[in-house]
């Protein structure tokens, strides 16, 4: 049953994930943590952290990393399967549909109502990270000593420095990281 369900709830997400592994993350985060409750809401931030740190998609390593935890080789097996799957179909179907139908107004229209969707789940992923890293698991709080001022001072000097010199994002998160890693082993 455990394999199913892993099966199908990657299935699910594969389906609806339209617009890339950002928008993604809550499907994920609806899946793993809130309806089948195989992680945490910490574990899932670590793994969504560990997902876009190596190479692929973030649903693929994210269905590969629940589904070794949940059921071993065959569980990562299927779990990936499942969020393959309907991309591998959807993108065969709307391949062969836009390139015979590409000038339609109508497959323009849908393209265009599909873009503030997609930013919108994007963004909703962004400030769920942003407050668990500031507030942690218990959320948002006005109380200011449930504030990590590190998070927010990382956070900025990272959003400042790839809006003003654009430099490779890798290079941004390797730098976070070291310095977080420094901030933390001090305190």
């Amino acid at each position: 049953m455990t394999i199913i369900n892993l099966f199908w709830s990657f299935f699910q997400i594969g389906m609806f994930s339209i617009g890339g592994g950002m928008a993604a993350i809550p499907l994920i985060q609806n899946q793993v943590v809130e309806l089948n409750h195989w992680l945490t809401l910490t574990e899932f931030t670590d793994l969504i952290t560990i997902a876009e740190m190596t190479p692929g998609p973030i649903a693929v390593n994210s269905a590969t990393f629940v589904g070794i935890r949940i059921a071993g080789i065959p569980g990562a097996l299927i779990a990936t399967f499942g969020c393959i799957l309907p991309s591998y179909v959807i993108v065969l179907s709307l391949a062969w549909v836009y390139f015979k139908c590409k000038e339609l107004t109508i497959i323009q229209g849908v393209l265009s109502g599909l873009r503030p969707a997609v930013v919108a789940l994007i963004a909703s992923a962004g400030l769920s990270i942003f407050i668990l890293a500031v507030w942690g698991e218990s959320g948002f709080s006005i109380n200011p000593q449930s504030i990590n001022y590190i998070a927010i001072l990382l956070f900025g000097s990272a959003l400042f420095i790839l809006r003003k010199w654009r430099p490779n994002p890798i290079f941004v998160m390797l730098g976070s990281g070291v310095m977080g890693g420094i901030v933390y082993l001090l305190i």
